[in-house]
Formats: C-alpha cells, sequence, structure tokens
C-alpha cells in the first residue's frame, strides 16, 4: 500500500511520534519541524507520525496541522508521513482525516475515541465511517491508559476485513498478549506497530512489524538496531540493546510525554521548546538527571 507519490509505509520499521517543536512564545515552529524531522530521519527514523500524543496534538489548531506537515514534507520529502486525526467525535475524525488527505500526508494515526468510552460496536462504525471517507492507509490507535476504551483484536479485525485501507494497529495497550493475537491473524500486507518502547523487544517476538516510538527521538540507531538483531535471530545481542535501552525508556516516562523528551531535545541543541499548557517544561535539575541517564547508556 503505498501513496500517490510512491512513499511505501509497509518498509517502516521504525516511525517516530514527533514532539511538535513551539517557539518560546508557544507559537508553532515550523522551521524547526523541518529540522528535527531531518534530523530524526538522518538517526533511525524510517517514518514519522505527527500531531499525535507525543506531538502534543490536542493543542494544535487545525491550521497548524496543516503548515507542520508542509514543513515536515518539505525537509523529508521521500519519508512515509502519517498525520494523526483522531477525534471523540467521528465527525470531527472523518474531517480531520479528508484534510489529512488532501494536505498530502501518506496516511493517517486514528486514535480510539477517548472520553465518551464507545463499546466495540461503536468503535466498529466509527472506523469504518473514516475508512469509508478517505483513500488513506489509516493506524488505528489502541491506547485504553489514555482514552479509557480497549479495541479488541476482533474489531480490529473485522475492520481491516472490511476495508482494505485500515492497515495497521498501534498497539499501546501494555499487553504483548494483545499484540500477540493481532498478529496471528493479520491479513496479508497489514501491521501490527507496538507503541510502547518498553515492549519492543518481546512484540517483535510474537510478530509485531516495527515500533511508533518516543525513544527514537535520542536512540533512533539503537532501536533500529535492536530489530535487526531481532528479525536475525541474535536475541541476545537484541535483549542486551534492549536492557540498555530500559532506564532511557523509564526515564523518558517518568514525567508526562512529551515533557522529558523535550527537555533532552533542547539540551542538545534540537529544536523542541516548551510543551503547550496543561503540560509545562521540566526543570533543569530534571534534565540534568535525565541526561546522565542517556550518558550512562552511551547515548
Amino acid at each position: 500500500m503505498t501513496s500517490a507519490d510512491g512513499r511505501d509505509p509497509g518498509n517502516v520499521a521504525v516511525f517516530t511520534a514527533m514532539i511538535t517543536p513551539f517557539l518560546a512564545d508557544g507559537a508553532l515552529d515550523a522551521a524547526g519541524a523541518g529540522r528535527l524531522a531531518a534530523w530524526l530521519t538522518d538517526h533511525g527514523s524510517d517514518g514519522l507520525v505527527l500531531g499525535g500524543t507525543t506531538g502534543e496534538g490536542p493543542t494544535l489548531s487545525v491550521d497548524e496541522r496543516h503548515r507542520l506537515l508542509d514543513a515536515v514534507r518539505a525537509a523529508v520529502p521521500t519519508r512515509p508521513l502519517f498525520l494523526s486525526t483522531g477525534h471523540n467525535s467521528t465527525a470531527t475524525t472523518v474531517e480531520w482525516t479528508r484534510l489529512a488527505e488532501a494536505w498530502g500526508a501518506d496516511g493517517a494515526m486514528v486514535v480510539t475515541p477517548y472520553y465518551n468510552k464507545p463499546p466495540q460496536a461503536g468503535l466498529a462504525a466509527h472506523f469504518g465511517a473514516v475508512a469509508a471517507a478517505t483513500r488513506l492507509p489509516l493506524m488505528l490507535y489502541n491506547v485504553p491508559s489514555r482514552t479509557g476504551v480497549h479495541l479488541a483484536v476482533e474489531t480490529a479485525l473485522g475492520l481491516m476485513a472490511q476495508h482494505a485501507n485500515v492497515w495497521a494497529v498501534k498497539e499501546a495497550s501494555g499487553a504483548v498478549q494483545h499484540a500477540a493475537a493481532l498478529a496471528a491473524r493479520m491479513p496479508a500486507g497489514r501491521r501490527v506497530f507496538t507503541g510502547e518502547d518498553a515492549l519492543l523487544l518481546p512484540s517483535l517476538q510474537v510478530g509485531a512489524h516495527g515500533i511508533v516510538s518516543v525513544a527514537s527521538h535520542v536512540a533512533g540507531p539503537e532501536i533500529q538496531s535492536l530489530i535487526a538483531h531481532a528479525a536475525a535471530g541474535r536475541l541476545a545481542d537484541a535483549a542486551a540493546v534492549a536492557d540498555r535501552l530500559a532506564p532511557v525508556i523509564a526515564a523518558l516516562f517518568s514525567v508526562s510525554n512529551p515533557i522529558p523528551v523535550k527537555g533532552l531535545l533542547n539540551r542538545r541543541g534540537l529544536p523542541a521548546g516548551p510543551p503547550r499548557l496543561p503540560l509545562v517544561p521540566a526543570s533543569d535539575a530534571e534534565v540534568a538527571a535525565w541526561s546522565r541517564v542517556l550518558a550512562a547508556a552511551g547515548l
């Protein structure tokens, strides 16, 4: 499944859930987003997801989403770019997904509707309406810790059977067995990505194709190395990389994401800026402590 311009998301093993850079006054840093995207794709990212949880999507206006996608596309014209379009209103999700297609995204990541907690029949109808409204490949995003609702295996597989463009599931329930159940019955050409950096290796072992990662902002080559070792059957080597990255991943999620990763990118001189309220910037002491964790891991 490729975009009109030939970009193939099926070749992606590492999507980075890219942070959205802001200026000191809170305005979108579109130029910084382009620079960061280029840096990420030079350091282990095969593709990027824009405007998701890590990208502070709930704080972005429609115009900012468009400018963000345009800036990143100009910087990395050959890389698959998925735009997060999910909302707890089906009508708004359809509207945002159609806009993503019109703006030239290669796919859309669509989170389960949050707060209103629909039953499985509601999830099937919601995602089905979105799939019918677009030709874009869709990545369904299951993250019950944030949304309060879990996408069942049968619901995801039913959607894939009915809609050719329901292409992947980003599985972030924290349950490796859920990724395993999906991978075991996934139709040909469809994908399971883990959304949990800490569960990358066990997810690969049960059939996941890759990851939508936060840690790849600071450890992209290492994550690619872990995936390569696992694919080649070098599980001891893969486990050694996972063990090395474990304290880094713990640090990145020790405070609400993306506060730590933004602090670390700022310290490295990469475009990030502050988070938007209701998130707040990390303290200097926190960033220093996280930086020591990265240094101890050889990053």
